[in-house]
């Protein structure tokens, strides 16, 4: 057991913060804190929100792991990005907790789950903020690991206000996580009553042993491909499901499309159920694989299927929009192969130029939101446009976490029915 205490000097790679020192943490807890993973807080919560009658019962199984990046975000918005030597001033500045796990979770917490995070920071400002964000937002912090030595990561995020970028800047923790630092039994008790696991990918070595103690135990993963990343096909064969960014499936398949390259992530992966690319503004399309094989023998090419979809969408619609192909058909793309599944395209929300933001997290948030999705059991014409509303609140303020909607957020209450 350790104590965090405030340090004098937190590094040369500190940047300054003044916060209070948080309460005791666990290198390797034995299990997790008492009321982390309790469903009082979630309907306290609720309660005090003045939660709508119209909001549906929390999901019966709400704990999900997330093993990955937890981090903090020092953003600054400008007027336009800086040349190369220029001096500029920043309009606005907010420090606020990060990482792609981080912001999930955070996500995943607030519609009403009951998170815990695999994770690791120093006892540095960076980290005592990052870990009491996340148990502010009802993250489980037990499984942890915090060095005495070293420094959390943290990223510079610049938003340009006359794009709408952001360009970040990060710097990674030290020393890195590695599988000594989490014991047997605290994994094991991570795990225990867990419905998914998640992964973004980090400290690859120690999410490969989560992963296999998960996959022999039986629970669904659910994999955040962002990038080729060291040791990310070692996961991706244990996954269940896959949600990846716009530039992901054709650097790992090296298909001519993304359409294609979809088919062929289902081809070479088995066991996965679906796989969803998000594209930002342009929505997200999502691959499910048919449980039974299609009666129709005839192929369907997944390009021109993917075409005839996004002409029945409403140009005109605002809120985001699902379009689903037929069940059960068979799919193919040339020089790939073909399976049974089904073509789903989904708009994003049209976000009103002057309430558009930033768009830091929106990815994170779009997967904290398909967590809850599948925790509820919502079928995939659900799940996909409220994955896309959660993530377009998200963009309307500073920073990943600070415009993340909470499950009573009137926005919501159309996917509540």
């Amino acid at each position: 057991m350790m104590k965090l205490t405030p340090t004098p000097s937190d590094g040369p790679h500190s940047p300054s913060l003044s916060l209070p020192s948080l309460h005791r943490r666990y290198l390797h807890p034995p299990y997790p804190r008492a009321g982390m993973s309790s469903s009082s807080s979630s309907s306290q919560t609720e309660k005090a929100a003045g939660a709508s009658p119209s909001v549906p019962p929390l999901p019966t199984n709400r704990i999900v792991l997330g093993c990955g990046a937890a981090s903090l975000d020092y953003l600054a918005t400008v007027a336009a990005f800086p040349k190369p030597d220029d001096k500029i001033r920043s309009t606005s500045l907010k420090v606020e907790g990060g990482g792609n796990t981080g912001n999930a979770l955070t996500c995943a917490a607030r519609l009403g789950l009951q998170p815990r995070i695999i994770s690791k920071v120093a006892n540095d400002a960076q980290g005592r903020k990052a870990l009491a964000e996340l148990e502010a937002d009802g993250v489980d912090t037990s499984y942890m690991v915090v060095s005495e030595n070293g420094n959390s990561p943290f990223t510079y995020v610049i938003v340009d206000n006359q794009t709408k970028t952001r360009t970040c800047i990060f710097t990674p923790g030290y020393p890195e996580m590695v599988p000594e630092d989490l014991s047997k039994s605290s994994l094991c008790s991570a795990l225990d009553g867990a419905s998914l696991v998640y992964f973004d990918g980090r400290f690859h070595e120690t999410a490969l042993v989560v992963a296999e103690e998960a996959s022999r135990r039986k629970i669904p993963i659910f994999i955040d491909a962002e990038r080729k990343r060291e040791g990310l096909d070692d996961l991706l064969n244990l996954a269940t499901y896959l949600v990846c960014s716009e530039k992901f499936p054709q650097a790992w398949t090296t298909a001519p499309s993304i359409p294609s390259a979809l088919v062929s992530i289902l081809m070479r992966v088995p066991n996965i159920k679906f796989v969803i690319v998000t594209l930002g503004e342009k929505g997200c399309i999502m691959l499910e694989r048919s449980i039974n094989e299609a009666s129709e023998m005839e192929e369907t090419n997944v390009g021109s299927l993917l075409e005839s979809l996004r002409q029945k969408v409403d140009r005109n619609a605002t809120v985001p929009t699902c379009i689903s192909s037929k069940s059960s058909l068979r799919v193919s793309a040339d020089g790939v192969g073909a399976l049974s599944g089904r073509l789903l395209v989904c708009t994003a929300e049209v976000v009103p130029p002057l309430e558009l933001i930033d768009t830091t997290g929106a990815g994170d948030a779009f997967i904290g939101a398909v967590l809850y999705a599948l925790c509820a059991g919502m079928p995939p014409e659900k799940m996909l446009p409220f994955a896309s509303q959660v993530a377009a609140a998200g963009c309307r303020a500073l920073g990943a976490r600070s415009g993340l909607p909470r499950r009573t957020d009137p926005r919501l209450s159309p996917f509540w029915h």
